[in-house]
């Protein structure tokens, strides 16, 4: 079961992250941090953005509003980047940071749109 999810969560992380950001990552994967990135691999990937039920875009967009609410401002640019290979717009994405300001608050709100602003420009995206 376990060799099973590390590879559809790997074939998912590629998807969702891409090729380069994941090659970058495995590249400075050591002895000390291998057994956390397969942990991730099989609970984050494997069983959760693997599973049918919602689109990549949904869980894209959930993601996203759950590390704005949690102040998770590295992961969010990475999540907010990957948006180009979720098909998540980045209408949604200002609109799922507006349910942010409601529900965790306008300081995070306002914080996560200065990120995503960032990361869209990282890529190339005008907003």
């Amino acid at each position: 079961m376990t060799e099973s999810l590390r590879k559809a969560g790997s074939a998912v992380r590629r998807e969702v992250l891409g090729n380069g950001y994941v090659e970058d990552r495995a590249a400075d994967v050591s002895a000390f941090d291998e057994p956390f990135m397969d942990m991730i691999l099989d609970s984050a990937w494997g069983h959760v953005w693997a599973r049918e039920g919602l689109s990549l875009r949904d869980r894209s967009l959930l993601t996203i509003t759950l590390l704005a609410a949690l102040g998770h401002w590295e992961e969010l640019a990475m999540h907010v980047r990957a948006t180009a290979n979720t098909g998540a717009s980045p209408e949604e994405v200002r609109e799922a940071i507006m349910h942010v300001a409601v529900y965790a608050g306008v300081p995070a709100a306002n914080h996560a749109l200065k990120v995503a602003k960032a990361a869209y420009a990282e890529i190339g995206v005008t907003v």
